[in-house]
């Protein structure tokens, strides 16, 4: 548990380095373009990476919860699973590539804009760039060094914030387009390095020993990847098909640039908890490979308590500061979009606790589960789209992904009660809800300018924390993790 927590911590400073420095992109861009050009900029980015997240990231992460199995007991196997993963993953980017290349004229059409062609056929080569950069995250993730691949992780930040802003500021819509290109390409060529140089001479990890030849089965990495990789598919288009709805249904740039606002903002906490899906899978895998079920149910159950006692006040105070917060990232253009911002951040709740807690399912080999309830997730959230967003506009998207991910929270719940045994006690969920409402009527007197909503939202968000503590809701372990950035903390242990 407790290198979990380490773990826990260096990869959420460096999600949320990551996601200050793509937050940076998204305002210069959304500034620069205006929110007609940057809508059709999230257009194509956002297709481009769904393509990578819903097919390029199966493999990769069966890659990490096997290499997670064997790191410690079985390293000579390394190299083994690392070629075998990545001979298959280039031959499918490979085609995937070429397909969306191709398929682009026919994806223009079908948003009624056959000027996104020339930036659709340009991002094409986003997929190889992004599919390289992430194999390495993978990687990294299943031989359990953490430190390190935060620190790529950080690279990548600011090769985002130089090449995408930069290129935006200088050549517009397609410079932008081209930027996304370059950053990836730039962190995969660091990883390679602290590959070769690291990873490989001075840890031992991924070098051949002895003559020996392992062949690690193909058909075992493509049993897992298939259903991780359809749950990626489902689950990635339960995040974006509303944006492409708003397109398709109310054919407005400007709104679906709004939209593209809204959205983009309202995923603050599920970026965030990207970390925690990232570190459960191969830990889960790793516990039950030992058949350590006791182990397995306090991960989960400690991941469960630390998403509820931090999503309910995130999403409090994005909701009750929606409106400064899209003129501090974009500007007073996107104020409209402030209604659809803050219905769609409650659903953003709802589909983190479904994404992390499929990440355990899948960490412990149920990935048909998380993949059947995606599928019925996006079959639900079109209903709710072509119902919804006639009537209600950006407002009825942002609701169609709510309702959505209420359904499919409560379901992964049910089944993370099944499988592991653990369920959220009701008090704690209480306790929550009601301290962020106090913090959300404590907001109404305190300054919510454009920069002064940082200050009081940093004040709610630590008095939240406060007031668990004082009911006796927030545990000596739960802060534990946090004491050695904390001084105080510290000075307090020596004594």
């Amino acid at each position: 548990m407790k290198k979990f927590s380490n773990a826990l911590l260096w990869l959420t400073a460096s999600e949320i380095i990551f996601n200050i420095a793509a937050y940076i992109v998204h305002s210069v861009v959304g500034r620069i373009l205006g929110p007609a050009d940057y809508g059709r900029y999230g257009l194509v980015i956002t297709l481009t990476t769904m393509v990578i997240v819903l097919i390029g990231n199966g493999i990769p992460t069966a890659m990490s919860k096997y290499l997670s199995e064997l790191w410690e007991n079985n390293p000579e196997n390394i190299l083994a699973i690392k070629k075998k993963a990545a001979f298959l993953q280039t031959f499918l980017i490979g085609t995937v590539t070429v397909i969306f290349f191709l398929s682009a004229p026919f994806i223009a059409w079908l948003l009624k804009d056959p000027t996104l062609l020339p930036l659709f056929q340009l991002s094409a080569v986003v997929i190889p760039a992004f599919a390289a950069a992430s194999f390495y995250h993978h990687y990294l993730t299943g031989l359990h060094l953490f430190k390190l691949q935060a620190i790529v992780k950080i690279v990548r930040s600011f090769a985002r914030v130089g090449f995408i802003a930069l290129a935006a500021v200088f050549f517009g819509l397609e410079g932008a387009v081209g930027g996304y290109i370059l950053a990836p390409l730039f962190t995969f060529g660091i990883a390679l390095l602290i590959d070769e140089f690291y990873i490989k001479r001075k840890l031992g990890f991924g070098v051949k020993k002895n003559g020996h030849d392992f062949d690690f089965p193909t058909k075992t990495i493509l049993a897992y990847a298939g259903p991780l990789t359809l749950f990626l598919v489902f689950y990635e288009l339960l995040l974006t098909i509303d944006l492409y709805f708003v397109k398709a249904l109310l054919k407005d740039d400007h709104l679906t640039g709004l939209y593209n606002a809204a959205i983009t903002v309202g995923r603050i906490p599920y970026y965030l908890f990207a970390a925690l899906a990232m570190i459960i899978l191969p830990a889960i895998s790793k516990t039950t490979a030992e058949r350590s079920q006791e182990e397995t149910t306090a991960l989960v159950s400690k991941s469960l308590r630390l998403m509820t006692l931090l999503l309910f006040p995130m999403i409090t105070l994005l909701i009750t500061y929606a409106l400064p917060l899209l003129h501090f990232f974009y500007g007073t253009r996107y104020d409209q979009a402030a209604n659809a911002m803050g219905v769609f951040s409650l659903g953003v709740g709802g589909l983190t606790v479904f994404y992390v807690l499929s990440f355990a399912l899948n960490g412990a080999g149920l990935v048909k589960i998380p993949m059947r309830l995606s599928f019925f997730g996006f079959l639900l959230m079109v209903i709710f789209n072509f119902i919804l967003i006639p009537r209600f506009g950006i407002v009825g998207a942002a609701l169609s992904a709510t309702l959505t991910a209420f359904v499919l929270m409560s379901t992964i719940l049910f089944f993370t009660k099944k499988y592991f045994h653990v369920h959220l006690p009701s008090r704690t969920i209480i306790s929550a809800f009601i301290v962020s409402l106090i913090i959300a009527f404590i907001a109404r007197f305190l300054p919510g300018g454009t920069l002064s909503f940082l200050f009081s939202g940093a004040v709610l968000f630590i008095g939240y924390f406060g007031i668990l503590r004082l009911i006796g809701e927030l545990r000596d372990d739960d802060i534990f993790p946090f004491k050695k950035f904390l001084p105080l903390f510290s000075k307090k242990d020596q004594k």
